[in-house]
């Protein structure tokens, strides 16, 4: 596992929120909102090295020289379903960021990803790219998404997760050692359907109320 690419998120306010996401009796409008208030602290961590400019401004005031974001505004990329849960929250602090998606789900055989829909804005060779998922379990999903991102030839790529699990971390390092991964929590391990343990279920069923 390449713990040099990986950054756990320890704020406190992201642990009690993922906290109560992870009980059982948290009903799927409250997982949704402390969901999409936690991607918000994500956020904050995440982008905190995108790089600034200086500009001329007018306060009222004076003149001066202030800092803005430089370049293309970030791209979040949402693994559908369950990331639309992330996207949204990063949405409220990034409202100007573009949004691509791809759609995968895991063969309940083999565990392997399959590609069902994948969709991006069209200058995503000059953007980076923020890709979203609550999970990383098995890391085949988000390691297959990184790939096909990668096809495309954004400026750079992090992979943004709520909860990941040593095994996946190790897949998806091993395909990806480029690629650094931020999440609140990495739990015990896979169990044998390949779900998280502790972890919180599965997320899209969490954030939606289907089974």
């Amino acid at each position: 596992m390449n713990t040099s690419k990986c950054t756990v998120i320890t704020h406190p306010l992201v642990q009690h929120k993922l906290t109560i996401m992870r009980m059982q009796e948290t009903p799927s409008s409250e997982f949704r909102r402390l969901l999409r208030e936690t991607s918000m602290l994500l956020a904050y961590e995440v982008t905190r090295d995108l790089p600034l400019t200086m500009v001329d401004i007018n306060t009222p005031i004076t003149t001066m020289k202030a800092p803005v974001i430089d370049g293309k505004k970030i791209t979040i990329v949402s693994i559908l379903r369950a990331g639309n849960g992330i996207l949204d929250g990063m949405l409220e602090l990034i409202p100007s960021a573009r949004v691509g998606h791809i759609g995968l789900y895991r063969d309940p055989e083999t565990l392997t990803p399959v590609e069902y829909y994948f969709k991006m804005p069209p200058d995503i060779s000059q953007r980076d790219i923020i890709v979203v998922d609550p999970m990383l379990a098995t890391g085949n999903s988000a390691a297959a998404a990184i790939s096909r991102i990668k096809s495309v030839s954004p400026l750079s790529i992090k992979f943004v997760c709520l909860i990941a699990s040593p095994e996946g971390l190790s897949i998806f390092h091993q395909e990806h050692p480029d690629v650094h991964v931020f999440t609140a929590a990495i739990d015990e391990k896979l169990n044998d359907h390949g779900y998280i343990v502790p972890g919180l279920g599965d997320a899209g069923d969490r954030i939606y109320g289907t089974k």
